[in-house]
């Protein structure tokens, strides 16, 4: 009888993954329409702007990433965003104007940015395929990591695709 075990090839292989997804923000994205705000959600005047931002409850922001927008065509004068900003930064965890979609791929991307890489000096990585992760979030993991891998490749674990060699 032979006591020869069964080798895990994928273990054996020595690659290691990256995966995105475990560094998706956890801060609610909620959106601050300036359209609201607007004198026949079409101009700024002044007082009317000021009053309705001055009577307005800014608690549903707290603790939240904000993406400030304006969802009509409109001309918005810069102090008007610094009025917004003014509020909302005693409430928002972080403000933008940006729509929700790119203020998520922001924060997700500071927090790539901010990932210790030293773990994966000289090792064979994967970066994992995942649906619905922003194209811009892989670009930047490729910039970060390939200073430190030996090899750098993306899909899964058993079956990547090779995209950087030493």
């Amino acid at each position: 009888m032979s006591s020869d075990m069964p080798v895990n090839k994928l273990d054996a292989s020595g690659i290691v993954a990256f995966d995105l997804i475990d560094y998706k923000p956890d801060l609610e994205v909620v959106v601050f329409d300036i359209r609201e705000h607007l004198y026949m959600e079409m101009i700024i005047k002044e007082k009317e702007f000021r009053e309705s931002v001055g009577k307005m409850d800014y608690t549903a922001f707290h603790g939240k990433a904000v993406a400030v927008i304006c969802s009509v065509d409109a001309i918005i004068p810069p102090w008007v965003y610094m009025i917004i900003g003014e509020r909302l930064h005693a409430y928002a965890a972080y403000l933008s104007f940006k729509d929700p979609v790119e203020l998520e791929t922001e924060l997700w991307a500071m927090n790539v940015n901010n990932v210790d890489l030293s773990a994966y000096k000289d090792q064979k990585v994967v970066v994992r395929a995942r649906a619905g992760i922003p194209p811009a979030l892989y670009m930047l993991a490729a910039k970060r990591l390939a200073p430190f891998v030996k090899t750098l490749m993306y899909g899964e674990v058993g079956m990547p695709k090779v995209i950087y060699k030493k």
